[in-house]
Order: C-alpha cells, then sequence, then structure tokens
C-alpha cells in the first residue's frame, strides 16, 4: 500500500528539494506529534500562526458551534452574518478610533494586495515604497513591494513604480513624495531576521506619510495578535497607521486575514467601479469565530502580560559561544550563528531531539523562535536545553 509520504512526494506541489518530511498525526498545544509517536516542541507556531498554541479548546468550541449554524453562504460583504460583524468589532475595539472598517479575507497576502488596491484607489496615485529585505508574501503584487530582488527576479515583469528604501534610515524616507501612494512596512521586519526600528524612526516615517498625503501601510502579519507584547506591534512606537494589515496569528489555526483602515478611506470601494474589492470566501464564518475566539483568549488569558518574562528567559537560557546573539521583539526572536552552514547542522538535530525551529528567508544565520504565548516557564527550560545540547551534537 503506497505510504502517505509517497502520496506527498508524488502528487503534492513541492517548494523545495528538501521538505522536512515530518507526518504529523495530532497537535496539542505547544506539541506536535509524529506518526511514529515522536513529540516535537513547536518554536515557531506553524511560522507565526498558533499565537494560542495548537487546538486551543476556546478555539475548538467556536469552530463547533459555528459548524452546527452555517459555513459559506454568499460572497464577502452581501449578507449580515454574525461571525464577521462581531470579529470585525472585536478588532476594531483593540485599536484606535479612527481605524473603524475590517475588509475581512483568506490570508495575509490577500490582505497585502487589497491594501494595495485601496491605496491606489484612494489617493489617484500609483507609487509604492518598501523597504530592502521585506516580505509581504507571494502573489504578484505582493511580491512587487518584497524587497529581495533574488527571490522575485525570477517572476519579472511585476508591477512597476515601486521604490526600495533601506529599513529604519531616515534619511531615506525624503524618497517618500507626492507621487506615492502609500509605504508599507512591517512594524518589525520578520523574513529579514527580527530587524525592530527605533521609534524616532517609525515616528519620522508618519510625519513624512502625513507631509507629502501618502498613505502608511503597516503589515502586522506577523507581529500581530500579541506576538511582539502588545496587541498591535505598532502600539509600542506612538503613531498610528492608515491602514492596518494581519493575518497569522488571526486564526487561531484557521485561514483569515484582514485590511482595516477608516471607513472613508474603505468608501472607495463602493463606487466606479462599484465592488471595488471581491472576494468569495473572505471572512469564511468558521474562520471568523475562531479568529473572535482567539482574540477573547489572548484577552481573557491575559496572554501579553507573560510575552516579555518568556523572551527574557529565552534570552538568559540561550547562551552559547556558537550563538552570536539574539535580537527581539516580544517572542518574535531571532538567535545569530555564524554561517547557515552551522544554523542548519543545528536545526537538523534539533529536530530530531524534539524542537522544531527554523531559519529566515533573507537572514539564513539566524534561527528562528517564535513559540506559542502560552508556552509554559518549564516548557521554554525544556526546549533551550534541547537546542544547546543540540549545538553540542552538530558541531562537535
Amino acid at each position: 500500500m503506497i505510504s502517505m509520504r509517497q502520496l506527498f512526494l508524488q502528487h503534492q506541489a513541492q517548494t523545495s528539494d528538501f521538505p522536512l518530511m515530518i507526518e504529523v498525526e495530532k497537535a496539542e498545544g505547544i506539541y506536535m506529534y509524529g506518526s511514529d509517536g515522536h513529540r516535537y516542541i513547536d518554536l515557531i507556531s506553524g511560522i507565526g500562526v498558533s499565537n494560542v498554541g495548537h487546538r486551543h479548546p476556546k478555539v475548538l468550541r467556536a469552530i463547533h458551534d459555528q459548524l452546527d449554524r452555517y459555513m459559506h453562504l454568499m460572497v464577502y460583504g452581501e449578507f449580515v452574518q454574525g461571525p464577521q460583524a462581531q470579529l470585525a468589532q472585536a478588532l476594531c475595539s483593540t485599536l484606535p478610533d479612527r481605524l473603524n472598517n475590517v475588509y475581512l479575507l483568506n490570508s495575509g497576502a490577500e490582505a497585502v494586495e487589497g491594501a494595495m488596491k485601496l491605496a491606489k484607489r484612494y489617493t489617484g496615485r500609483t507609487e509604492f515604497v518598501c523597504c530592502r529585505n521585506a516580505y509581504h508574501g507571494s502573489t504578484q503584487g505582493a511580491l512587487s513591494v518584497n524587497g529581495s530582488e533574488s527571490f522575485k527576479n525570477a517572476f519579472r515583469p511585476l508591477l512597476p513604480d515601486v521604490r526600495v528604501i533601506n529599513h529604519g534610515a531616515i534619511p531615506d524616507l525624503e524618497q517618500i513624495t507626492e507621487r506615492t501612494a502609500a509605504i508599507i512596512l512591517e512594524t518589525v521586519q520578520g523574513e529579514a531576521g527580527i530587524r525592530v526600528p527605533e521609534v524616532s524612526y517609525m515616528q519620522a516615517l508618519r510625519a513624512r506619510c502625513t507631509q507629502v498625503g501618502a498613505l502608511l501601510i503597516l503589515d502586522e502579519i506577523q507581529t500581530g495578535f500579541g506576538r511582539t507584547g502588545t496587541f498591535w506591534a505598532f502600539e509600542q512606537f506612538g503613531i498610528e497607521p492608515d491602514i492596518l494589515l494581519c493575518a497569522k496569528g488571526m486564526g487561531g489555526g484557521m485561514p483569515i486575514g484582514a485590511f482595516i483602515a477608516p471607513q472613508e478611506i474603505m468608501a472607495v470601494f463602493k463606487n466606479d467601479p462599484i465592488l471595488g474589492h471581491l472576494t468569495t470566501f473572505g471572512g469564511h464564518p468558521v474562520s471568523c469565530a475562531a479568529s473572535l475566539a482567539t482574540l477573547q483568549t489572548i484577552q481573557e488569558e491575559n496572554l501579553l502580560a507573560g510575552v516579555e518574562g518568556k523572551a527574557q528567559l529565552f534570552k538568559d537560557l540561550l547562551v552559547h559561544p556558537r550563538i552570536k546573539g539574539i535580537r527581539n521583539k516580544g517572542l518574535m526572536m531571532a538567535a545569530e550563528f555564524e554561517s547557515f552552514e552551522v544554523l542548519k547542522a543545528v536545526i537538523d538535530q534539533a529536530i530530531l531531539n524534539g524542537v522544531l525551529t527554523d531559519w529566515f528567508l533573507f537572514c539564513d544565520n539566524s534561527m528562528r523562535i517564535a513559540p506559542p504565548l502560552t508556552i509554559t516557564e518549564e516548557q521554554i527550560r525544556e526546549a533551550c536545553q534541547i537546542i544547546l545540547a543540540s549545538i553540542d551534537e552538530a558541531v562537535a
């Protein structure tokens, strides 16, 4: 009989020649369990998705309750559906008053695409500004504002009229002009290896956008829903975006994304043309129910309060001559090694020992650490012990 691994390799599209090939039978909390019974500590939360852990009971209950009512009914925005409306209200309650209108979608890349259309339509301008080593998704519009040429060159031609500047460089902000529809920026750069901007830079960025009439799109697809210790990372910089993007940790494991803007900006999708942005499955009621439960779980279990202490414990414990330093904003962390070759050996050994980590697309000598916010101190100690042992075994 053909095995599941053979089916995976023969019939499922592959994106590399070396997939991890872990066959997971079950996941619970911070753990995943292989078909052979092997247990893995998930230190990357499915790449920033499982902020409340795998299969959180409150999220499962919300999914089951919604399944008993209805699933897909109609394309987005036509029917009054409780899960969508309640989630939109709950999201707005976490935000400044101006950010009061939510467009629900299926993913982060779709949120980027919708926000780019919105910025062009609202401003009447065509230029976008993005940052080097930014990652905003792999669809063609989102890929156009990615900041890594090696990642996008094979897919050109992409959108024209995109300008790339250096993240964190205040002099480069002069390149945002009256031609610019929007600058799109990760509040904390993720795939660049966790690059945290200075408060002064973010405030200068906000001032420059206001000065020239360009919109500020903040990509909080990785940083949102508590990852950095506040519900939204931008709260820590004393600014507000014009359009906010979220996905990943938003769904508690279900696929969902959104872009959020003031009602007067979002209203341009109503006319010239009517139905200016469309999605069939965006705001799927089951995903919305899961997202609302995720949001409420973060608040009710006060998960934000533990983020800084847990991050500090990782930094205190992960001390080794091979670790050159740790960058972080909350539980969005990068442990730097001397080279990709050393890091890859450590990651492979850690997986064998029961800890799943990863590297970054544009920083392949740094280990990604982004566990569920629910991780306990005891679990952090166990994970760090395994990582340190794996370093010794890998570089022996």
